[in-house]
């Protein structure tokens, strides 16, 4: 394996006490992946082997695979304007809403949106968040009355979205609506699984323009609502900010209402739906943390909710919805001992850092438990170990909103209900988040006395 910088590459003279650009994984490698269309994730998982910072070529310009905590806390919390975020890979679909949004506009638009996710704005949101779990709850007692077959990925996603549509509008989750929003999993699914991976965007955008149509369509009737002052039975939503934006800031055009309104549906419930039906196959597979969280208090209790709440941290470790964070050094810099030349891309790969033996003991087994213990020396209290939302000024917004609806949602199903899986996924796909590969049929069981 090459261990100097990859040849064409500028290498400037580095800072003092700065070495080389770190290790490099050799090029056969990279040329086997793109040759048989291998998983990116085993790709990386070849670079971390040599070291916490590691070098491969996945594009035009050097890229710098980063897993050591120390360095990771350095890119994304002290220096997040020396390693910032280019466009991103959905912009197809989000356009310049705030995930994808950098510099300037950025600020701006987080600064609008930033109140509505903070513990006091989510609590404006709490029944809402308790309706569509109910709702849930509901059509799980039906399954299990009747003895119907469900998906539960599919009911997952269907919570998730319910939850962030009555945020949004006031409405509950029609049905006509979510036939049309299942548009934005079929454009996700379309986008290139990593930001070095070459994608023509006028190709792209052609090859998923009914899909763009039918999500534009149903935002375009949202937001004409909420123009109108129509407020939804469970009252007026966070669009009525958005829409009250663009009269007095300029910059809120139809296009960035739409662009804004788009992000929170797409990243306000894939990611939560993706966790939960992770979290449903590993409590198949692990009952005895089912029947661990139960038994961690009564009913509505806080010991009740914290253990819920390690269940669900315990699965973000395992299946991190950004498991992979990509960043752009605009400056030369030294990271853990190495030299970065400016215009060097950065790989965060959360993915790979939660499930390091050296951070997280037996770091393939599911244990709710690591997020129970005392802070001190707990792995995910250290800087840079756990960021399955990312970490920083770009943390994710909803970290804390996906937390509360995933929370209520495991008092409302979790005592009540056991699903039996008929087939489970055996393999992951990476591309925007760590989803499973393939359907989740169950057999909705009451559980035996609430436990």
């Amino acid at each position: 394996m090459a261990t100097t910088a990859p040849q064409g590459v500028p290498s400037p003279s580095p800072r003092p006490g700065a070495g080389p650009l770190p290790p490099e994984l050799a090029p056969e490698a990279v040329k086997r992946w793109h040759s048989t269309s291998g998983a990116v994730v085993d790709l990386l998982a070849q670079a971390r082997e040599l070291g916490g910072v590691s070098a491969v070529r996945l594009g035009p310009r050097p890229t710098v695979l980063v897993t050591d905590p120390q360095a990771v806390h350095h890119v994304l919390a002290l220096h997040p304007d020396r390693y910032v975020k280019r466009s991103h890979r959905a912009r197809v679909l989000v356009g310049d809403g705030v995930l994808s949004a950098v510099g300037e506009p950025w600020k701006r638009q987080r600064r609008l949106l930033q109140a509505q996710f903070t513990g006091a704005g989510i609590r404006r949101y709490e029944q809402r968040i308790v309706g569509a779990a109910r709702r849930a709850a509901d059509r799980w007692a039906e399954c299990a009355r009747t003895g119907t077959l469900t998906d539960v990925g599919d009911d997952m996603r269907f919570f998730a979205l319910d939850t962030i549509w009555r945020s949004l509008t006031g409405h509950p989750l029609d049905e006509t609506t979510n036939h049309e929003l299942a548009a934005v999993e079929a454009v996700g699914a379309a986008l290139p699984a990593t930001p070095s991976a070459s994608a023509d965007v006028a190709e792209l955008r052609a090859a998923v323009a009914a899909d763009l149509a039918r999500i534009d369509a149903v935002a375009e009737h949202a937001i004409a609502a909420a123009r109108r002052g129509e407020a939804g039975p469970e009252g007026p939503g966070l669009l009525r900010v958005l829409v009250e934006a663009g009269q007095t800031h300029a910059e809120y055009t139809d296009q960035l209402i739409r662009d804004e309104l788009v992000t929170l549906l797409a990243a306000g419930h894939e990611t939560t739906a993706t966790t939960l039906s992770w979290l449903y196959l590993l409590l198949d597979r692990h009952p005895e943390a089912r029947r661990w969280a139960l038994n961690a208090g009564p009913a509505g209790s806080p010991e009740r909710e914290k253990a819920f709440r390690a269940l669900a941290s315990e699965t973000l470790r395992l299946y991190p919805p950004a498991w992979l964070i990509p960043r752009h050094a605009t400056e030369d810099d030294t990271l853990a001992g190495y030299h970065i030349a400016a215009g060097t891309d950065i790989f965060v790969c959360p993915y790979l850092i939660h499930r390091d033996p050296a951070l997280w003991p037996e770091p393939e087994r599911f244990d709710p438990g690591r997020f129970t213990t005392a802070d001190e020396g707990r792995p995910s209290s250290r800087r840079g170990a756990y960021s399955p939302f990312g970490l920083g000024a770009r943390a994710c917004l909803g970290a804390q909103f996906a937390m509360r609806e995933m929370t209520v949602l495991l008092e409302h199903l979790l005592p009540a209900f056991t699903p039996s899986f008929h087939t489970a996924p055996t393999s992951q796909v990476f591309g925007l988040t760590v989803r499973p590969d393939g359907p989740t049929p169950a057999t909705i069981t009451p559980a035996p006395d609430g436990s």
